[in-house]
């Protein structure tokens, strides 16, 4: 069994380590609020980020099928409702419900 002296210099050496590595993110972050380009993405990433999830999903739509307005409709209210109330909850939440309320009653197989 190894001495106590090292199994308390572990010890700390693992509690250095650990406190070091949670205080380290709150350091980081102090200089980049200030930063002109974090403040830039944090307006802009929402948007890219409902731009690309919305591509991703309309990019296997059969678009010679009815049902494809199902999806297409849920879109234009996301969109509408978000460039009206500038609101992203409520526009991504309307519009998932109008696309699936399409879906499961008008569309269905």
């Amino acid at each position: 069994m190894p001495e106590s002296r090292y199994l308390i210099a572990v010890a700390a050496v693992c509690c250095a380590i650990t406190w070091a590595l949670r205080a380290l993110p709150f350091t980081a972050l102090e200089p980049l609020r200030s930063s002109r380009a974090i403040h830039y993405l944090s307006s802009r990433m929402p948007a890219g980020v409902m731009v690309i999830l919305s591509l991703y999903t309309l990019r296997t739509l059969p678009l010679t099928q009815v049902r494809v307005l199902a999806p297409l409709v849920g879109l234009a209210v996301t969109v509408g409702l978000h460039l009206w109330r500038r609101n992203a909850l409520l526009s991504v939440f309307a519009g998932t419900a109008v696309c699936v309320a399409l879906s499961s009653t008008l569309f269905a197989p």
